[in-house]
């Protein structure tokens, strides 16, 4: 410990001069992932403007029952308040991480009484006289204590928390994204079970149909029990498909409780039909606005900023530090006499310490803080080709599924077709069982490619929009 006294002219200037080198210490490299960003997405059509999803993107597709479970979700979805508590979190740390810039100190205000026996010369007492005499010793002391914060230690180590607190809030975006993306898939899922659930109880009624038909005939003689069989077994494989859909319809109206935070026993079931929904118009812009609107490419950045920022906090934690003390108060022995100048005390400490036996471990950590941060390099890289990945494949997959639906109709519209001509002429006996039955397996799979091709294409808008950032901002 060294006691330091106040310095003269020429010491305050060097006291000045170390001062303001603090505040060159070590810093942190600004985070850059070194890509080359494109000039444009290959999928997107380049004559098209772009058009960026609303903040309440969703309501684009008119269901107001979509509308209502994404309000709830909004509130209500654990996903989200578990983000929004450890951005709470974080922002605490930043205040407490932020109090190390500031110096700590401590006020003590003590009474210290003490008595010693009276005696003569002789080593008698004093008749008639106190035996003791008695001292009271007040006093009142403020210490506090300030690491100087020379290599940026410090700074960096606010720097680590703040950046972290940033990480908190664009996962924020990240999670409401991704809840209101599978939200928005669940329940086109919910519509799409029904939907097909509706569609094999008709091709079960149609083939029930067929079988009553023949049923009569082999009554009458006219059909043999092989077609009785063929048709019965039609009518069975149509039965087995008609449990897992109510399986699919329920999984996915648990999984809109689970988003939306409510026990599934409150949900009601969605009545909107998957055909009546709307396509919102959605086109993308450029890359790098791609990049821009996606909170998990801030993400990815703040996470490489945070272990940067340790980087340089491994490296000033290797070098010495200056640490200044300094205690000031009042003494006397009489309390009215405690706060004038002739009871005041003062000392002033100041101490360098260098860590010796630790620099191993410190250079392990500095490694370690290091390779995290390369680690991260990677992470941010792979974010930003993940995101234009992303929007590339969620633009082509729309375009794509916009055109298998129109296939699909059509398809599906001749199979209507051709399955009332086949069971008009079965009845009228100009043709066989055989083609009757390749007309309705036919009719039956194209409806229910059908329903599967509304879906995927609602889910590739869906993805589109979740690829486009949502309206997160």
């Amino acid at each position: 410990m060294l006691h330091l006294p106040a310095p003269p002219a020429p010491g305050r200037l060097a006291l000045a001069l170390l001062l303001l080198l603090a505040g060159c210490g070590l810093r942190p490299e600004a985070p850059s992932s070194g890509l080359a960003t494109p000039a444009r997405l290959v999928a997107a059509d380049p004559a098209l403007p772009a058009a960026w999803p609303d903040a309440e993107w969703w309501r684009g597709f008119g269901s107001p029952e979509l509308d209502a479970l994404m309000a709830t979700a909004n509130v209500a979805s654990f996903d989200i308040r578990i983000a929004e508590a450890q951005l709470r979190e974080a922002d605490a740390n930043v205040r407490i991480t932020g109090q190390l810039l500031l110096p700590t100190g401590n006020a003590t205000f003590n009474t210290n009484r003490s008595q010693t026996p009276l005696s003569t010369a002789s080593g008698v007492p004093v008749a008639g006289r106190s035996r003791f005499s008695q001292r009271v010793l007040y006093g009142a002391q403020l210490s506090a204590t300030y690491e100087v914060d020379f290599w940026g230690r410090t700074r960096n180590s606010v720097l680590v928390q703040q950046e972290a607190a940033a990480a908190s809030r664009f996962n924020i975006g990240v999670v409401r994204i991704t809840t209101q993306a599978s939200l928005a898939n669940a329940y086109f899922a919910v519509l799409s079970a029904q939907e097909q659930l509706a569609i094999q109880q008709g091709n079960l009624a149609t083939a029930e149909r067929v079988l009553a038909v023949i049923q009569s005939r082999v009554a009458a003689g006219t059909a043999n029990g092989l077609d009785l069989a063929q048709q019965e077994t039609l009518v069975a494989q149509q039965r087995t498909a008609v449990p897992p859909l109510r399986q699919s319809l329920e999984a996915n109206l648990y999984a809109l409780g689970t988003l939306t935070g409510q026990a599934p026993q409150g949900l009601a079931v969605p009545k909107v039909p998957l055909a009546a929904l709307r396509l919102p118009p959605v086109a993308p812009g450029l890359p790098v606005d791609v990049l821009v609107r996606r909170p998990d490419v801030w993400l990815a950045e703040a996470n490489l900023a945070s272990a940067q920022a340790n980087v340089a906090v491994a490296r000033a934690a290797m070098l010495p530090t200056i640490q200044l003390t300094t205690t000031g108060g009042f003494q006397s022995l009489v309390f009215d006499n405690l706060m004038r100048p002739g009871s005041v005390l003062f000392q002033l400490v100041g101490s360098v310490t260098q860590p010796i036996f630790q620099q191993w471990q410190l250079r392990a950590q500095r490694d370690f803080n290091q390779a995290r941060a390369e680690e991260l390099l990677e992470s941010y890289r792979r974010a930003i080709v993940a995101a234009l990945v992303d929007a590339e494949t969620s633009v082509a997959a729309l375009r794509e599924t916009t055109l298998l639906v129109a296939l699909q109709e059509a398809a599906t519209a001749s199979a209507e077709r051709a399955n009332g001509i086949s069971e008009a002429q079965f009845r009228a006996g100009t043709i066989d069982l055989i083609t009757l039955l390749n007309t309705q397996i036919t009719l039956f799979n194209a409806r229910n490619q059908l329903a599967q091709a509304r879906l995927q294409r609602l889910q590739a808008a869906v993805g589109l929009f979740r690829a486009l950032g949502g309206g997160w901002s």
